[in-house]
């Protein structure tokens, strides 16, 4: 007997599809970690022409949404619903994400270079330093959204929030959503 899948989230579950996306963001990283080696013994061959290509279109477009979705939606709808008590440390918490935010935007602009560099085929090495930084940065940003966000967002979030937060991520990717 065969188990079903679960089904993919959708924009009715906000919180699980930003947990897709941060899977979608581990396994980019470790297609950017793999691209160091394959360079290294390939040279800028279509793998690594096509492997550099999706992680720009990811990073570019659906991680960048991930920020605004929590930055725009997420963050300031968990603010408003937080007890006096929870307010401050929740308002650190905030600053922090955001921070980190830009701290990943401006590795990914010094990486981004490279990669189109090896998408458009030049035969260049990226920066395994540089490299590793940014993943880094995801790594840590992600256990602290999994481990402290997104369960507070679970206990201060209405299913109202939620659908409001679901509608905007639609309304962000262009997605016609109820």
């Amino acid at each position: 007997m065969s188990e079903l899948k679960p089904a993919a989230p959708d924009f009715s579950r906000p919180l699980e599809m930003l947990r897709a996306c941060h899977e979608r963001i581990r396994s980019l990283c470790e297609t950017l970690r793999w691209l160091v080696g394959h360079l290294q013994d390939h040279g800028c061959d279509e793998k690594g022409r096509q492997a550099a290509a999706s992680v720009i279109r990811y990073f570019d477009t659906a991680a960048y949404h991930h920020h605004e979705d929590e930055e725009q939606d997420l963050l300031p709808r968990m603010m408003a619903a937080a007890t006096i008590g929870r307010g401050s440390s929740l308002t650190r918490l905030v600053a922090d994400i955001a921070n980190e935010h830009r701290a990943m935007d401006r590795a990914w602009t010094e990486l981004r270079a490279a990669l189109q560099d090896v998408a458009a085929g030049e035969n260049i090495p990226l920066d395994a330093l540089e490299v590793d930084h940014f993943i880094k940065l995801y790594q840590s940003h992600l256990a602290v959204e999994e481990a402290n966000v997104y369960p507070l967002a679970e206990m201060l979030l209405s299913r109202d929030d939620l659908a409001a937060i679901g509608a905007n991520m639609a309304a962000r990717r262009g997605v016609t959503f109820p």
